[in-house]
This record gives C-alpha cells, sequence and structure tokens, in this order.
C-alpha cells in the first residue's frame, strides 16, 4: 500500500508482486484490502487531510488507508465493535513499521476518522464535487457523466464501481468433454458462471486445463456480435491478453465441418491456408505472453500471433507471415478510456486525465480506418470499447461511416452495455458491414 501511495504503481502489477508464501485467505486479505483502499482513496484523503496537518512517512499513511477502509467496512457492517479492535490494530502495526511516536499520531488520527468513514451519501442531486469525494472519482469525471447520463444513472454507476466485483467464468465446451460442475453457478448469461467464494480448490484445476476461463459476460458481446463461423478466417486486433480471441477460437471450432489444423502462436504460417484460422495481432509488450497462453488453448482452429503495431503497414507485416491480407470476420477492440470497467480496474480513475477523453476518439477512428482496410468485401467488422463514453463509441463509428473509408460499410447492430442496467461491465460493440463491391 504504500507503494503505491508513493509510486502510484498499476494495482494489478503491484499484486502481482506478493510473494508466493502469501497463499489462502491471507493473500485474500491482502487484496481485498489494498483494493479496498484504492477502490475508497478519495474519500480517505479527504478525511485525512482534514485530520493531519503533515503527512508522515508513506508506511505510517498506509496504516492510516488501510484503517481507514476498514472503518468504512465496519460502518457498512453497523459493527460498532470493530472500531476499538481497528484503532489498536493500526497502532500496532505502525509501532513496528514506523515509531512510538508516530504510533500515538495513528492512535488520535484513527479514532477522529471514524465518523467521516461512517457518514451517509450525499443526496441524489449532491455536486460533482460532493460526490466525487465520497464515492472517491475525480470530479471532473462525475461533472461529465451528470452531464451525459443525469444525476439517478450516475449514482448508479458510482455505487456499482465502488462494490467489489464478483467473479465469472466461461465454460469452454470445445476443451471440456463433459458440462460444467454443480459447484459452478449459472447466471443468465449462457455458459457464463458465477464462481462462489471458498470453491477455488475445485476452481483451480479447471482452470489449469483450460476447461473454464476467468471473463465478464460484458466482454462476450463483441464476440457474439461478431459471430464468426466455421471456415472463415478472423482477425483480432488489439488482442491481449486474448479472452475474446479465445472465444473467438472457441466459436470457429465449434460448427460441423471444421477442418482441424495447428499453429504455434507467433509463427509464421508454414502450409497452405486452411479453413478456420485465428489471426491474433497486438503490440509487443508485457501482455503478449498472456495472449500466446491463451491462444495455446484453442482447440481445432489454427491461430497465429503477429506482434505489430495496426497502424505501422499492417497488410505487409501479414504478408510477411504469409497470412491473408483480408477476413471474412474483424474484431477491433480498441484502446479506451475504461470508464465501464471501472469496478474491475479500481485504479483507473486515479490514472485517468480529462485530456483521455479527447485524445482516445482520435487513435481509435485512426484503428478503425486501419481495420477497415482488412475486410473482405461482404465481411464484418466490429468495433468495440470497454467505455461507457459516447464520444469513445458512437461519435467514432459516425466519423468514421463519414469518411471516404467508411464508404463502403454500413452499421447494422449496436450493442450498448451500461453497469447500472445490464449488470456487468460496461462498453460498446458495433457491427460493421461491407459492401460486397
Amino acid at each position: 500500500m504504500a507503494r503505491w501511495l508513493d509510486r502510484r504503481e498499476r494495482i494489478d502489477a503491484l499484486l502481482d508482486t506478493l510473494p508466493g508464501s502469501l497463499t489462502g485467505t491471507e493473500r485474500a486479505r491482502c487484496q481485498h484490502l489494498v483494493l479496498g483502499v484504492v477502490r475508497n482513496f478519495g474519500r480517505i484523503d479527504a478525511a485525512l487531510e482534514k485530520l493531519v496537518a503533515h503527512p508522515p512517512r508513506f508506511s505510517t499513511r498506509a496504516v492510516l488507508f488501510i484503517a481507514g477502509f476498514e472503518l468504512i467496512e465496519a460502518a457498512q457492517d453497523g459493527d460498532d465493535g470493530r472500531k476499538a479492535k481497528i484503532v489498536h490494530h493500526a497502532v500496532e502495526q505502525t509501532k513496528t513499521l514506523s515509531s512510538p511516536a508516530e504510533a500515538r499520531l495513528v492512535n488520535a488520527v484513527v479514532r477522529k476518522l471514524a465518523g467521516p468513514m461512517a457518514q451517509s451519501a450525499p443526496v441524489l442531486n449532491g455536486s460533482a464535487e460532493e460526490l466525487g469525494e465520497y464515492f472517491s472519482h475525480p470530479a471532473w469525471l462525475v461533472r461529465n457523466w451528470l452531464a451525459q447520463f443525469g444525476p439517478t444513472a450516475t449514482r448508479q454507476l458510482l455505487e456499482w464501481n465502488q462494490r467489489p466485483a464478483p467473479v465469472y467464468a466461461r465454460w469452454r465446451a470445445a476443451a471440456s468433454a463433459g458440462g460444467p460442475p454443480d459447484f459452478l453457478k449459472p447466471t443468465r448469461w449462457p455458459g457464463m458462471f458465477d464462481v462462489l467464494p471458498g470453491r477455488w480448490p475445485d476452481v483451480e484445476p479447471l482452470l489449469k486445463s483450460g476447461q473454464l476461463y476467468l471473463q465478464d459476460p460484458s466482454t462476450c458481446l463483441p464476440v457474439e456480435l461478431l459471430a464468426p463461423r466455421s471456415g472463415e478466417n478472423v482477425l483480432d486486433l488489439c488482442a491481449a491478453p486474448g479472452g475474446k480471441s479465445l472465444y473467438l477460437a472457441d466459436l470457429v471450432s465449434a460448427g460441423e465441418g471444421q477442418s482441424a489444423a495447428t499453429a504455434t502462436p507467433g509463427v509464421p504460417g508454414e502450409t497452405s491456408l486452411q479453413q478456420g484460422r485465428l489471426v491474433a495481432v497486438d503490440l509487443p509488450g508485457t501482455r503478449i505472453e498472456r495472449l500466446k497462453q491463451n491462444l495455446s488453448r484453442a482447440k481445432g482452429v489454427e491461430v497465429a500471433l503477429v506482434q505489430a503495431d495496426l497502424l505501422e503497414n499492417i497488410s505487409m507485416i501479414l504478408r510477411e507471415h504469409r497470412l491473408p491480407e483480408d477476413y471474412a470476420a474483424v474484431l477491433l477492440d480498441a484502446p479506451c478510456s475504461n470508464t465501464g470497467v471501472m469496478r474491475h480496474r479500481v485504479d483507473v480513475k486515479w490514472r485517468l486525465q480529462p485530456g483521455d477523453l479527447k485524445k482516445h476518439p482520435l487513435q481509435q477512428l485512426s484503428l478503425l480506418h486501419a481495420a477497415a482496410r482488412l475486410v473482405s468485401p461482404g465481411g464484418r467488422l466490429v468495433y468495440a470499447t470497454c467505455s461507457v463514453d459516447p464520444g469513445e463509441n458512437a461519435q467514432v463509428v459516425n466519423a468514421f461511416l463519414a469518411s471516404k473509408a467508411g464508404g463502403p460499410f454500413e452499421l447494422e447492430k449496436t450493442v450498448l452495455s451500461f453497469p447500472w442496467t445490464s449488470d456487468h461491465d460496461g462498453g460498446g460493440a458495433f457491427l460493421l458491414r461491407r459492401g460486397k463491391t
């Protein structure tokens, strides 16, 4: 926690550095506390600013923030008896991590912190500043949402983002001879299951074998909108970390008469073109290894991985890899602000800047133009984001369709998901079809 307060490291990368010796309930508790602090950082920080004149060292600040989150939890649970335990634990931790003098500071501050952490939420029509402070979101972002969605939907989105995310998983029928086990709880989304707490010893073998894949229902929407068919050449752009790629491969291999072929991810094709090929493209980087792992789990379909920049002569790169230069089905899951997935990516709101909402659409439109050149006549292109911002969704698609490159395309279907109505992560997906001539 002290490292995050000091360096603002990406929280997923930071949690990956937890020692392997920290396992089971201890590891889960550590992650819960860290994510809880980051999720509620704005509220705790605003209260501490009024109580601490000169911020102490980062290790002591970490104790204060963790105690602040524990006090929020205690207030939500109506457990007044936990307050004294939280104070005592914070003081003892500070004695170990810092000094007796700072332990006395922590004792005084945490006792006073209990009141602000137990306060009720502001009224529905509260200002962006009030809502932003209580629900721990930047005021400028809340102001944007109020203008776009109104006070009721904005409040629902803020409340959604502040709740810990459930764990969903997709059962991969293509990787299993039987059906899902009884301990997986079915959801209202076909093929998706709720992974209940306490069942990880049962779930982990299924994850390792590839029968189960952790995935939010929202990530399936663009893939299902593209609806890849058996025998098609499918292109997944901006593919890492590969959850959508794996789902595409499962759908392509699920049809009757599918020819099975195998290609090593990342190795150019050496054989003649075969039906049912999935090509995944993304920039070289740290996420490529995860993409390789996911592609290696594909069954009954030929897969290839290309590490390249979509905006730098991608057709020539595909040709050099002896891969097709046009595809019947193309998915572009464009980089975006992530405003639809803040329940899962709890630190995004602290990294996002107002200028990003203007910068992203420019990049997204460039990527969409590049992707369009790879679609076969009569083929399909799905543009998708995990943003709820119209500027990254409909406005990008409309700008593309109004351009010369967008002339051959028609918008066939739009799927927008908002967390407060869909009950899963938010985003947009747009099915574009290219004319046959």
